[in-house]
């Protein structure tokens, strides 16, 4: 059987089912490597503005391990927040056919990326994209940093459509670029679904949310970059009675939101909500907006998606040519474009669209799962080019 190592920062609940159903389904040995050995307890997060430890289980189901993380300022968004003296040579001695490194942008991890590659073979797996490429020596010099980061990986999984764009810029062929679009764990949020349903009309209840209310619903952190001020004055233009904005989270924006919303009653805000509630809380809208400035892909979207919700999203999210389908189940606005925006909510004129949309939304993520993920890794783990780079 191959052996695979991972190495990432941290447990997450988007990557935790992925590495539990590699090991599920024993087509190939998966051990993986958290390089942030910190992240063990609960993460203070400043973007919600909170300590963060997710209520679901991510540590259960596959072999892993933390790696002594020596940094003095540890943290996984700091370059020099990951300092793993050792592992190198600990993949060499465990004798991995191959390498899976998640992002490039701690140093533990770049010195992977530039250390390994044909044997054992070199993975790589990021959701970057090109949409706010940077321009004059800024963008030369980063196009220099990246295609130098890049260059001895063997084969990259890549999650998308701007995502395979991004690899391809950066020197990857064709061939070293394997589909496996992001996923989440959709059983999660489809399972006991007539109940989900039900909790979430008690919720709409008690905030006193008509049942024939249209609710467009935003489910996440409260910063800039969100553009969730934007999408307030968006839906202070749409008139009518029976829509409702509801903002559900955390963050440094907050107070300024509730604001700016001040005076629209159909404007409602909730607290930030775990990990095993979400299933119920996206049910709580008709219609789940992400209308970031910047995002490199938006798994809230998928997580929505299969909870039976059609979408709004911005172009700069890494997500929309992928999971919207215009008209079908959701639409793509213009990125900061106010009318572009009011114009997409426009569109979900009264309840029925929702459901329709939502059932098309629901039959499309299916498209998009954890097993599609693992296949295309197990996959590329047992064809011949990683044999023959074990015997070169």
């Amino acid at each position: 059987m191959h052996k695979l190592a991972i190495i990432t920062t941290h447990p997450i609940q988007y990557n935790a089912p992925l590495f539990r159903l590699l090991s599920e389904r024993k087509r190939i040995a998966v051990k993986v490597f958290y390089t942030w050995e910190q992240s063990k307890e609960a993460v203070y997060d400043a973007r919600f503005g909170i300590e963060r430890s997710w209520d679901i289980p991510l540590l259960e189901g596959y072999e892993s391990v933390f790696v002594n993380n020596t940094s003095r300022k540890p943290d996984s968004n700091r370059f020099w927040g990951i300092v793993n003296p050792g592992l190198y040579q600990r993949l060499k001695e465990e004798q991995f056919d191959a390498v899976l490194v998640y992002r490039w942008s701690v140093w533990s991890h770049f010195l992977l990326l530039q250390r390994l590659g044909k044997r054992p073979a070199l993975f790589f797996r990021g959701d970057s994209h090109l949409l706010q490429q940077g321009k004059g020596v800024k963008g030369m010099l980063k196009d220099m940093l990246l295609r130098f980061v890049y260059r001895k990986v063997d084969a990259a999984f890549v999650v998308g459509t701007h995502n395979k764009a991004y690899m391809q810029h950066y020197g990857l062929k064709e061939e070293q670029l394997i589909p496996a679009y992001h996923a989440v764990d959709n059983n999660r949020f489809m399972v006991d679904a007539e109940r989900m349903e039900q909790q979430a009309k008690e919720e709409r209840r008690r905030l006193a949310i008509p049942e024939d209310a249209v609710v467009f619903l935003y489910a996440g952190k409260f910063y800039a970059l969100k553009q969730l001020d934007l999408l307030i004055r968006a839906f202070q233009q749409l008139p009518g009675a029976h829509y409702r904005l509801l903002l559900t989270g955390n963050g440094e924006q907050e107070n300024d939101l509730k604001q700016a919303a001040r005076g629209d009653n159909r404007i409602l805000f909730q607290p930030f909500r775990n990990q095993s509630e979400m299933p119920w809380v996206y049910r709580m809208g008709d219609v789940f907006v992400l209308p970031s400035n910047s995002e490199t892909w938006g798994l809230g979207v998928n997580e929505a998606m299969a909870c039976g919700r059609a979408a709004i999203v911005s172009d700069r999210c890494g997500c929309a040519p992928d999971l919207i389908r215009a008209g079908a189940n959701g639409y793509v606005f213009r990125s900061g474009d106010e009318l572009s925006l009011l114009h997409s909510l426009q569109a979900f004129a009264d309840k029925q669209t929702t459901v329709e949309m939502g059932r098309k939304a629901l039959a499309i993520i299916t498209e998009f799962s954890l097993e599609a993920v693992a296949e295309a890794i197990e996959e590329r783990l047992g064809d011949k080019g990683v044999e023959e780079g074990k015997e070169g």
